[in-house]
């Protein structure tokens, strides 16, 4: 074969040649997208899933809005889900799927806490810009400086009622219902606790159980003996449902009081409406609130998805908002410069006007709402705002 004077062959210097210009073409596809990512992870089925759809629909609705508005940054959004089942294992390996795979750009999620915590470990390694409408626990965001939530946390709503029950209700004497086995029952049981009493009230009762007990009947009869004026059980709507209606059947005579996980309460207590009536309970938004982009963001979710949106949708749909004005503040996908634009959020949201703390949680008012019966039929309306 000829060679050069320097010893290479011409078959060498081809190669050379095809190799610098697979190289000069390597270049070219890595250029920056014409996308942005956004990775989510939900249980979108199991046994949370209704927290997951919910969520996931919110922050769906409003990407749909941003796309019929026009590009952020030049570029298209493109929305990608996991499921992750409810369960931490599936949470953390969506998250990975997202990542390694799919390449996100930011990340939006988990519901619960649990989930959410799984993943905010890995998203704290990888350095991911991310929120999570819905995951109460105080642990969520002290993973990384990277992490935000939409919602309030645990012992802030429930401080929140604790505080109403005391002033507004001018209620002297409380028991209060918890799962023992819940960080999200605990933390609210405790911080209504130490607001009620630091607001003149005193603790009559506190009765623990376990997320598989559906015999209250024992624990009820000692409440019922102490005769609190309140009644406080920090829990969600299935388990809240199940308790009360057997507090009706004692007979306890006392106000009940509850947080965001009872929302979707008057659907599970419907054939018992009685259980429930004239009980409070501490939420995130009101959908019967006079504000026009609140009713707005009411029409169009009932338009998309035939239903009424819960707190959690609208949760959602703030975080895809949030996300969106952070990308666009930083006028790129840097990661680092999200995050700072992330830091420096301020604006009116349908849950409120919110700004971060320093450990990148909500700071915004919450939501009293009041469970009447209506002609045999249980609803939910506003009762007060509560400020921080």
């Amino acid at each position: 074969m000829k060679t050069t004077k320097k010893g290479f062959s011409m078959f060498s210097i081809i190669m050379i040649g095809l190799l610098i210009m697979s190289s000069l073409s390597g270049c070219a596809s890595t250029k920056e997208s014409d996308v942005i990512k956004i990775g989510a992870s939900f249980a979108l089925t199991g046994d949370v899933a209704v927290y997951g759809i919910a969520a996931r629909n919110g922050v769906e609705l409003a990407l749909k809005e941003q796309e019929e508005i026009g590009n952020v940054l030049g570029k298209k959004i493109q929305f990608v889900v996991e499921d992750n089942k409810g369960s931490e294992v599936d949470a953390a390996n969506a998250f990975n799927k997202l990542v390694d795979r799919e390449k996100i750009d930011v990340f939006l999620g988990s519901d619960i806490s649990g989930t959410t915590l799984a993943i905010a470990e890995l998203a704290a390694e990888k350095n991911i810009p991310m929120v999570t409408p819905t995951a109460t626990a105080w642990d969520v965001t002290t993973k990384g400086d990277n992490i935000f939530r939409a919602c309030y946390i645990d012992a802030f709503q429930g401080g929140m009622m604790g505080k109403f029950a005391a002033t507004d209700l001018q209620g002297k004497t409380a028991a209060i219902l918890y799962d023992v086995g819940s960080d999200f029952s605990e933390g609210n049981a405790e911080a209504f606790e130490e607001n009620f009493v630091e607001n003149g009230g005193t603790i009559l009762s506190k009765q623990g159980y376990t997320k598989d007990d559906q015999d209250f009947k024992s624990i009820l009869t000692n409440v019922k003996n102490q005769n609190p004026e309140v009644l406080f059980i920090p829990d969600y709507y299935e388990k809240v449902a199940l308790i009360t209606r057997q507090v009706h059947e004692v007979g306890i005579d006392a106000i009940l009081l509850g947080v965001d996980g009872w929302d979707g309460v008057i659907e599970q207590a419907k054939d018992f409406p009685d259980a429930v009536d004239g009980a409070y309970f501490v939420n995130h938004y009101s959908a019967d609130d006079p504000n026009p982009e609140i009713q707005r963001f009411v029409k169009k979710y009932k338009e998309t998805y035939g239903e009424l949106p819960n707190a959690l949708a609208a949760l959602g749909y703030d975080t895809g908002k949030i996300i969106l004005s952070a990308i666009e503040k930083a006028g790129t996908l840097d990661s680092n410069a999200i995050i700072k634009a992330l830091k420096e959020t301020n604006g009116d949201y349908i849950t409120g006007h919110i700004q971060f703390d320093e450990y990148r949680n909500p700071i915004k008012s919450v939501t009293v709402l009041k469970i009447e019966k209506v002609d045999d039929k249980l609803v939910q309306k506003a009762f007060t705002t509560i400020e921080p």
